[in-house]
């Protein structure tokens, strides 16, 4: 009995703390800022507190950045860069007795590197797979057995995996990958798909060089694609061979590198603790990563000159499409409170 009753209190817990609490119907994620959340050069956030906009400010000191709010039902952090930074911001965020958490839905918004031979600079990439990049084995390059494809293997594992059977390998590492609510991601897809993304001349000059690659030669789109989390800031041809193989080792077959970002992984790993304690919903989180840069270097470029050239246009069409794609989902689902505060956007098709 007494069991039962402790398991009861246990279940009510998430209700009775939520109680006077805001509910929020939308929690808006970026990860960096150059500086003040307005007036100054953008980062991940700015445009949202500025255009969305987020003019209510609550403090949040165990963050980098106050929080922003607005009266419709929308809540914006800026975690940080890096996986720790997210997990411990989000993780925070959870917790905070000022706000209802249980049915927001999460929407991850912010540039990242993109694969040349699936996406173009400037695109709109919305994920059903986010895998980790840190938890592994690493081996300097300089000392790669011959026969090896890179240096980077499954954590137990004794040699690069080759399929799914070699990652089981007893280690308890559960936040390597996070399937997503698929359907929610692909009605996000489908809702923004017919937006057009702006084109420019930074974009065109940026692009001109992939040639051999066509995907990355076209203006940039909205579409589906999968995202590897690393805080290491990784690059280059052979990397991102790595990158398509550990993308699809971990997430099956139907998934596809396209994006490299530096905090999904922490994100969601905070995401899926308060979710198991009643405090947050992972059928209702999105991850919109825009692509500022290649994750690769061109045809007569080397790994070290691209990865630390300027991005084109200095980052901005990623940090405008991550804000005016993200937007579009952000209000439907405001306006649509009624629809989807019970029920995910097409999670009847699962």
């Amino acid at each position: 009995m007494r069991k039962l009753i402790l398991a009861v209190l246990a279940s009510l817990a998430p209700l009775s703390a939520a109680q006077g609490a805001t509910e929020v119907k939308v929690v808006i994620v970026s990860m960096f800022e150059h500086g003040a959340l307005t007036g100054d050069r953008p980062g991940e956030f700015q445009f949202w507190v500025e255009r969305l906009p987020l003019p209510i400010e609550h403090d949040f000191p165990a963050g980098p950045y106050p929080l922003r709010a607005n009266a419709d039902g929308a809540l914006g952090i800026c975690i940080g860069g890096g996986i720790a930074n997210a997990a411990a911001s989000v993780m925070a965020l959870g917790y905070d007795p000022r706000f209802d958490l249980r049915r927001a839905y999460w929407l991850i918004a912010g540039i990242a590197g993109g694969d040349p031979e699936d996406v173009s600079l400037g695109s709109a990439v919305w994920a059903r797979h986010v895998v980790d990049g840190d938890l592994l084995y690493e081996i300097d390059a300089r000392e790669i057995p011959e026969g090896w494809p890179y240096g980077l293997i499954p954590l137990g594992a004794e040699a690069p995996a080759q399929d799914a059977a070699d990652i089981k390998t007893g280690w308890t590492i559960d936040n390597v990958h996070f399937a997503l609510n698929a359907p929610l991601a692909e009605w996000a897809a489908a809702l923004t798909r017919p937006h057009a993304l702006a084109d420019s001349a930074a974009l065109e000059e940026g692009r001109a060089a992939y040639v051999g690659y066509p995907r990355a030669l076209q203006p940039p789109t909205v579409m589906l694609g999968d995202t590897l989390s690393a805080s290491t800031y990784w690059h280059g041809a052979l990397l991102n061979d790595w990158a398509n193989d550990w993308v699809r080792l971990y997430g099956g077959e139907d998934a596809e590198f396209v994006t490299t970002n530096m905090e999904d992984s922490g994100t969601l790993t905070a995401l899926a603790r308060l979710a198991a304690i009643g405090k947050a919903d992972m059928e209702r989180v999105l991850v919109l990563r825009t692509v500022s840069n290649f994750s690769m270097p061109p045809p007569g470029k080397d790994a070290a000159w691209s990865a630390t050239a300027e991005y084109p246009g200095q980052g901005r069409p990623g940090l405008e499409a991550a804000f005016q794609v993200g937007n579009v989902v952000a209000q439907t689902l405001i306006k649509g409170w009624a629809e989807h505060r019970e029920t995910p956007p097409a999670s009847e098709l699962r």
